[in-house]
């Protein structure tokens, strides 16, 4: 009989598998969107630059303004990116821009609505609430050498940004771990052909292969391996030869035909079950050196699978936080197996009260077989190995798929 281990027990094992972590490249700015920073960046001038104006309007000695009725004459005119610095004396202003610096004489900014034009000169019609109004200081976003970001950010647009904002050219990410994915069993076809008596469609590595790439790794992808030990074999071999990590799904279980168990098993791979639904039936094996994960065949499986199970271990490789859980409410009640986590694909909305609600996706739960489940969840909910039943307004935790 197999060992029986909880979700945590076995991710434990599967890490232990991993190698050092792929290694670190440079990358232009322009390329490393979605990669994971593998050293601190730290900004290379202070953000804003220099003193600006926050809005359209006029630069002022507070002092000229504080008390109404302030007439000022206007001595000059300073546009965004405008190197000059022009001079004014007391009750007189220049004319500002927004994002234009601030003129050395200057300390605050009145905007255009709060001024009355009368040829040459302004008449300030709203007293500012104070030295520095409307002003954004050198540095009060972030100070040149201060970090701007951490080892482990991943690299999305907004903090593409804020690293060319700040001097920022070029980062030093990880390599994207490369993945082998492949389907096996003599049922599926790929190709679109009318399908025969007792075949499928294969989705799983398509679906898995999508995942690999959301997540950040460089994917190996075939079409199904037949249920012989041979092919099994050679697509092993070939793709120990790129791989950090291979991933396989179906022939896990017990049956006659699990080729992939017979094979593993042969070079020392273990098998296990798992205290999850669904999902028990797991394994693992070293192949040349490189892990190999197989997974279970059923679509809702092998997909759940994927994400407690394969998607730890592409975060650890990048360096980077695994997917977070955070609390729900159910919206509706559901029977869950004693002894085992539940992962169910939910639907996730915010109600009156702005509570987030998690409701089943498909009318027949977790069903591992039920290829739209997970298609049309946001999310899924674990359910503890304790609880047999959730009752609507019960507290569960969700993670985003």
């Amino acid at each position: 009989m197999r060992e029986l281990l909880s979700v945590e027990e076995y991710l434990a094992e599967l890490k232990a598998l991993l190698h050092p972590e792929p290694g670190v490249e440079t990358l232009a700015l322009a390329a490393a969107s979605g990669r994971v920073l593998a050293l601190p960046v730290a900004s290379r001038v202070d953000i804003p630059v220099f003193d600006n104006s926050a809005m359209d309007g006029y630069a002022v000695r507070f002092a000229d303004v504080a008390a109404l009725p302030a007439d000022l004459a206007v001595v000059g005119d300073v546009p965004a990116g405008s190197g000059e610095d022009p001079e004014a004396g007391p009750g007189e202003c220049v004319r500002i821009m927004t994002g234009a610096p601030l003129p050395s004489f200057a300390d605050t900014v009145v905007p255009l609505e709060d001024v009355t034009v009368v040829g040459g000169r302004i008449v300030v019609t709203a007293v500012p609430v104070g030295p520095g109004a409307h002003v954004r200081r050198a540095g009060e976003d972030i100070a040149a050498g201060a970090l701007i970001a951490q080892s482990g950010t991943a690299l999305r647009p907004a903090m593409l940004g804020a690293l060319a904002a700040s001097g920022v050219t070029a980062v030093a990410v990880h390599r994207r771990p490369v993945v082998a994915v492949c389907a096996t069993g003599d049922e599926l076809v790929s190709d679109g052909a009318p399908l025969q008596r007792g075949q499928i469609y294969e989705s799983n590595a398509v679906a898995l292969g999508a995942a690999l790439v959301r997540d950040g790794a460089e994917v190996l992808r075939t079409g199904p391996v037949r249920d012989q030990p041979e092919q099994l074999v050679a697509w092993l071999d070939q793709a120990a030869d790129r791989a950090d990590i291979m991933v396989l799904t179906g022939g896990a279980s017990v049956g006659a035909y699990d080729v992939v168990r017979d094979v593993l098993e042969q070079a020392g791979g273990t098998f296990r079950h798992v205290r999850m639904q669904p999902g028990k039936p797991q394994g693992w094996a070293m192949w040349r050196r490189t892990p190999v994960i197989s997974l279970p065949g059923n679509p809702v499986s092998a997909v759940l699978s994927y994400e407690v199970f394969v998607r730890p271990l592409v975060d650890a490789l990048l360096g980077r936080a695994s997917n977070r859980a955070f609390q729900a409410v159910a919206g509706m009640g559901w029977r869950s197996p004693a002894g085992r986590r539940q992962l169910v694909p939910v639907r996730l909305d915010t109600d009156a009260d702005g509570r987030l609600i998690a409701t089943p996706s498909h009318s027949r739960g977790s069903g591992s077989h039920l290829v739209t489940s997970p298609a049309m969840a946001d999310g899924y909910a674990a359910v503890a190995e304790e609880v047999t039943e959730v009752a609507v307004g019960d507290k569960v935790m969700v993670r985003w798929l």
